[in-house]
């Protein structure tokens, strides 16, 4: 499935139900709904979040309410939400740790990513930046992959830990490049870019606010973003594909999840709750600042979408060697 735009979002086509289910659906939500959010306040799936419980509080006259449950890289969040009833009052903002990683990293978890869950809409899709210390001796990543393959094991990468996003884009650059870059572990996003700015490690494949951040102040110099294409938030970077490596693509995407076997109708309103908000101008600009856009998905998309990137994450994980038990 590619990217969508707002603009270009297909509305949830109208659930055919047996008239008993949907007038027992009709009234939903009747009660306050639960945001299960897998991260600690402040990240990026937790701004989304928020954004979005706002939004739908005031379009679906109920009570959306963010609860943060982190910990056990995001599938404690996942099982609470597995394990709920299938009503639509517990919901899901996962990413792409929360399925398409954590399906292959952990050895064996206590729900399937893909069967326990019901796809209501992807909402928003984020690059990485690579970004590098000022005193590597690379303008692009063509450069960057030379002086890689002309010092094999001698530079350094940060990442914000085993089998996160960040490790895993890095080592699927060091195996379509071909190169051999070390991977330096750190507690967090945060404490990488830091390590990157004191010239510790030599890059660091950064979310995009800390990035754009230090590219602008010139503490960092931006190769290239992790997208198909080139990023609103910052026009003037090239896409990694086009900069040097052709091909070179990781998406950090979001978007919305229910219990298995949500209901049909339930799922439709949803869906076409948060396609109008994602095309909303006040939900654009929360994306931007964020560095991210929007995108959406009919509820039957989503479900081979996960299938998609989870096969692909596989790969990257094996390759890297990162597990979790």
């Amino acid at each position: 499935m590619k990217l969508r735009t707002p603009g270009l979002a297909l509305l949830a086509a109208a659930a055919v139900m047996p008239s008993g289910a949907a007038l027992a659906q009709a009234d939903f939500p009747s009660k306050s709904i639960r945001l299960v959010v897998g991260f600690p306040p402040g990240g990026i799936s937790d701004v989304l979040g928020r954004a979005i419980a706002a939004r739908l509080t005031q379009s679906l006259g109920q009570q959306v309410v963010v609860d943060n449950r982190a910990g056990a890289g995001t599938t404690i969040a996942s099982d609470i939400v597995a394990r709920a009833p299938a009503d639509g009052y517990t919901l899901f903002m996962q990413d792409v740790t929360t399925h398409a990683i954590n399906a292959s990293l952990y050895r064996k978890l206590p729900y399937d990513s893909v069967k326990d869950f019901t796809g209501v809409s992807l909402v928003a899709f984020t690059p990485l930046m690579l970004v590098v210390h000022p005193s590597l001796p690379v303008k692009n990543v063509k450069e960057l992959i030379a002086l890689a393959k002309a010092r094999p094991g001698q530079i350094a990468y940060g990442s914000s830990g085993n089998g996160t996003i960040l490790h895993l884009s890095a080592e699927y650059f060091n195996s379509v490049a071909g190169t051999k870059m070390i991977h330096v572990p750190y507690k967090g996003s945060a404490p990488a870019v830091q390590a990157l700015l004191g010239g510790e490690v030599a890059l660091v494949f950064s979310s995009m606010p800390p990035a754009i951040a230090a590219m602008k102040a010139g503490r960092v110099r931006a190769l290239g973003v992790t997208t198909p294409r080139r990023v609103e938030a910052a026009p003037e970077v090239p896409t990694i594909s086009e900069s040097g490596l052709k091909g070179y693509e990781i998406v950090l995407y979001s978007g919305i999840l229910g219990p298995g076997n949500l209901p049909a109708g339930v799922t439709a309103k949803l869906n076409a709750e948060l396609t109008k908000l994602v095309g909303a101008a006040d939900f654009r600009q929360t994306l931007l600042t964020a560095g991210a856009e929007g995108m959406t998905s009919r509820p039957e998309e989503f479900r081979p979408f996960l299938e998609r990137e989870i096969a692909k994450l596989a790969k990257i994980v094996k390759e890297s060697g990162a597990k979790v038990d």
